[in-house]
């Protein structure tokens, strides 16, 4: 279940209050989650729109909306940068400040963003417009319900910096809202095609994507809670989720590429041993994807491929005594409190899956640390 919505709903209902006393205070916010300004210069502006955008997954979609009449620049902008322990530099600041638009996503993902706009700058905040706040999963991105609510906020801030170009952007959201809708029309189609199906995460990035394809996360809780506030789950979490890949009780293991460990290693790893495939998924969208919905279309169609290949594999993975199964998998990736997977003596290395995939972060380091 999303963990956004009632907060929607309350963000109306502040507005409407703020529209009809016009209170000052309503302008107030927390720095995770920028309320949207407005920028009151009288002056009438022209030219492209200066946009910058905190990510490139928003800062594309404002380039769709936007076209012609839009310049956008997104400061983190390459899958070998972590957001999330982003330090911008003088010249990213400036940019921010200089902005007529920002674009953030709020939900603690880019507090720096937030605490550098200038005053009387435009905001566009994905997580106010969806009504989600810290605390929630912040990669809001992958959520059908947020980059419809955010492409709507672009248009509406588009068009009242550049009121002459109003139909324009209009048109263009009516175009954009037509992809998305075949998107959202092929996730109907995938869950009526992959009925019941589960997945394990090594981070939780893509949990808002497979919630809306259908999917139930297996992923214990434990470690859930404890990669999400960035520490390290505890050995008995971590042989849970070994033991649920080794089993094949997950059909699909989703891998953050830009949060390798000696954890993600053991866990990929072990779907490696055991043809429980492996879809590889990056917070910032990848330098061959031009669209944000492409991105989630080409995902999805990973993960499409990913369900036929464990299915293909089924038969020569028969349940019929999984309890020995497990205790092969627990020999051949024994976790030690280190931190390290520890490789019995007389284990063979992984080989190559019968699908292709390969343990998706050997030999990676942790970009973002």
């Amino acid at each position: 279940m999303k963990r956004f919505g009632w907060q929607a709903k309350a963000t109306a209902l502040l507005g409407s209050l703020c529209m009809i006393f016009g209170l000052a205070a309503c302008g107030g916010g927390n720095d995770s989650q920028p309320p949207s300004k407005t920028n009151n210069s009288s002056k009438k502006a022209s030219g492209p729109i200066n946009v910058v955008a905190s990510i490139n997954q928003w800062g594309s979609l404002a380039k769709e909306i936007g076209g012609n009449d839009v310049k956008v620049t997104s400061i983190v902008n390459t899958v070998s940068v972590d957001a999330h322990d982003f330090e911008p530099q003088t010249a990213d600041m400036a940019k921010i400040q200089s902005a007529e638009i920002v674009i953030v996503n709020g939900a603690g993902y880019d507090n720096w963003a937030s605490k550098s706009l200038a005053k009387g700058t435009t905001s566009v905040s994905a997580a106010t417009a969806v009504g989600a706040s810290t605390g929630d999963n912040p990669h809001l991105w992958f959520s059908k319900d947020a980059r419809k609510a955010t492409a709507t906020e672009l248009e509406d801030a588009f068009a009242k910096a550049r009121p002459a170009k109003a139909k324009q952007f209009e048109a263009r959201l009516k175009t954009w809202k037509a992809s998305e809708a075949k998107l959202e029309d092929s996730m109907k189609a995938f869950s009526q095609k992959h009925k019941d199906a589960t997945y394990g995460a090594t981070e939780p990035v893509a949990y808002y994507l497979m919630d809306d394809l259908g999917f139930d996360d297996k992923t214990p809780k434990g470690y859930t809670q404890a990669v999400s506030s960035e520490g390290e789950p505890a050995p008995s979490d971590l042989q849970k989720f070994q033991h649920l890949i080794s089993g094949r009780d997950v059909n699909l293991l989703i891998n953050n590429t830009q949060e390798a460990s000696n954890i993600t290693n053991l866990l990929t790893g072990t779907a490696g041993r055991t043809e429980v495939p492996v879809v590889d998924v990056s917070e910032q969208m990848p330098q061959d994807q031009t669209t944000l919905t492409g991105w989630i279309t080409a995902l999805m169609k990973s993960i499409d491929k990913a369900m036929t290949d464990f299915r293909a594999s089924e038969a020569d993975h028969q349940k019929v005594g999984a309890g020995n199964n497990s205790d092969k998998s627990s020999q051949s990736g024994q976790f030690n409190e280190s931190g390290n997977g520890a490789t019995n003596s007389n284990q063979q290395q992984p080989s190559t899956p019968s699908n292709g995939s390969l343990p998706s972060n050997a030999g990676q380091t942790d970009p973002g640390k």
